[in-house]
C-alpha cells in the first residue's frame, strides 16, 4: 500500500493524483474532467497516476468541497416569442452547447421576460446554485449583471453593455460590419439610404448606428434623421419602421436593417407598396442568419459568427469558473458582408 493511500484513509485524493504527476490541482482536475487546455504530456503524466492509485472521481463530494454545482446558467433576457422567433439564440445555444459538451457542466437554460422572473432568478443566483452565468441580449438598464458582480459570481456577456463594460464579454465588430453594409449600398449608387435600428438600450445595435451614421458621412450623403427607423429586432418592428420610413421619404432607395428579422418585416412593407427589390430599394440585414438565405429575393447580409460567440463565452466563463484568470476579456469577433441577390 502507498503512503498515499495510508494517509488518505484508503481513497485517494486529487491532491495526491497532482502530486504523484508533479502538476498542480488544477492542472489534474482539468485532464480528469477532460479539459483540452492540457499538454498531451501532462495528460499522460496524470491518467498514468490515476491509474496507480487507483483513483475514483467523487463528482459530488468534489463539487462540496469546492462549492461547486456543475452547472452554469445561460440566461436570455427576452420572452418566449423573441426567444423562438429569433435565430440568433438558437446559434447561440448551439455554439454554448458545444464548448460544454465535452465538460461535466450542465446548461441551465433561463428566460427571463418579466419582473417577476427575475426577481426569482436573482434569488436562484443569490443561493449560489449554479458556478457561472452567461447572459445575452442585455439591455443597459439590466439590474442582473450589477448582481453578478456583487455576488462576485464569474460571468460572461454576448455582447456589452456600454464601451466601458466591466464583466467579460464576446461581441461582434458591430460598427464595422454596418458600415461595410452601407458602404456597400453606396457602391452600387444609392442615395436615400435609410436605416431601422435595434433598440436604443443595447449597445450593439448602438454600434450598428453608428456605424450607418459613419458609412453616410464618409460617402459625403447629406444626414437625414428621418431615414432612421426605430426597431425592436422583432418582425413586426422591421414592418412598423418601415412604413414609417416610406411615409416621411418616399424615395428611400435602400435599406439596412440592423437585423435579417427586422429585414423581413420590411421586405413584406415593401412588397405591399409595389417596391421592387433590388430594383426600387436594396435591401440590407444584419446576422446572416436561415432568414437571409431563405428570403426570396435572398438578402445580403452582415454575418456575426454567432455559433463562435457562444462557443467562446462559453470557453471564457470555464476559463474564470476553474480560477486560471483574473482577467475580464472584451473579445470582438469579425463580420463579413455576404452580398446575395436583395442588394
Amino acid at each position: 500500500m502507498t503512503a498515499a493511500r495510508v494517509r488518505s484513509g484508503g481513497r485517494p485524493t486529487l491532491e495526491e493524483v497532482a502530486a504523484r504527476a508533479g502538476v498542480g490541482r488544477g492542472t489534474a482536475s482539468r485532464v480528469i474532467n477532460g479539459s483540452p487546455r492540457v499538454s498531451a504530456q501532462t495528460r499522460e503524466a496524470v491518467e498514468a497516476a490515476v491509474a496507480e492509485l487507483g483513483y475514483v472521481p467523487n463528482r459530488a463530494a468534489r463539487a462540496l468541497a469546492g462549492n461547486r454545482t456543475d452547472a452554469i446558467a445561460l440566461v436570455v433576457p427576452e420572452s418566449e416569442t423573441r426567444f423562438f422567433a429569433e435565430p440568433y439564440f438558437s446559434d447561440i445555444v448551439r455554439g454554448v452547447g458545444a464548448a460544454l459538451a465535452d465538460t461535466e457542466m450542465q446548461l441551465l437554460l433561463t428566460l427571463v421576460g418579466n419582473d417577476r422572473e427575475r426577481r426569482r432568478l436573482a434569488q436562484y443566483l443569490t443561493a449560489h446554485r449554479v458556478d457561472g452565468v452567461l447572459m445575452v441580449s442585455v439591455h443597459a438598464d439590466d439590474p442582473l449583471p450589477d448582481l453578478l458582480e456583487q455576488l462576485g459570481m464569474p460571468a460572461v456577456m454576448g455582447g456589452r453593455r456600454s464601451a466601458s463594460e466591466t464583466l467579460a464579454a464576446v461581441d461582434s465588430d458591430n460598427f464595422g460590419g454596418a458600415r461595410a453594409a452601407v458602404g456597400h449600398l453606396v457602391t452600387r449608387g444609392r442615395r436615400a439610404i435609410a436605416t431601422i435600428t435595434g433598440p436604443g438600450d443595447v449597445h450593439g445595435a448602438q454600434r450598428r448606428l453608428d456605424g450607418y451614421r459613419a458609412a453616410i458621412h464618409e460617402a459625403g450623403l447629406e444626414p437625414d434623421e428621418r431615414l432612421i427607423g426605430p426597431g425592436d429586432f422583432s418582425e413586426e418592428g422591421g414592418a412598423r419602421a418601415m412604413r414609417e420610413l416610406l411615409a416621411r421619404r418616399p424615395d428611400v432607395d435602400a435599406v439596412f436593417a440592423a437585423s435579417d428579422v427586422m429585414a423581413a418585416g420590411a421586405r413584406q412593407v415593401l412588397r405591399e407598396a409595389g417596391r421592387r427589390i433590388p430594383d426600387d430599394v436594396a435591401l440590407i440585414g444584419f446576422d446572416d442568419s436561415a432568414v437571409a438565405r431563405h428570403m426570396d429575393p435572398a438578402l445580403t447580409s452582415v454575418r456575426q459568427p454567432i455559433e463562435e460567440m457562444g462557443r467562446t463565452m462559453a470557453r471564457v466563463l470555464l476559463k474564470e469558473i476553474a480560477s486560471e484568470t483574473q482577467e475580464r476579456p472584451q473579445i470582438v469577433l469579425p463580420t463579413e458582408l455576404v452580398v446575395r441577390d436583395s442588394s
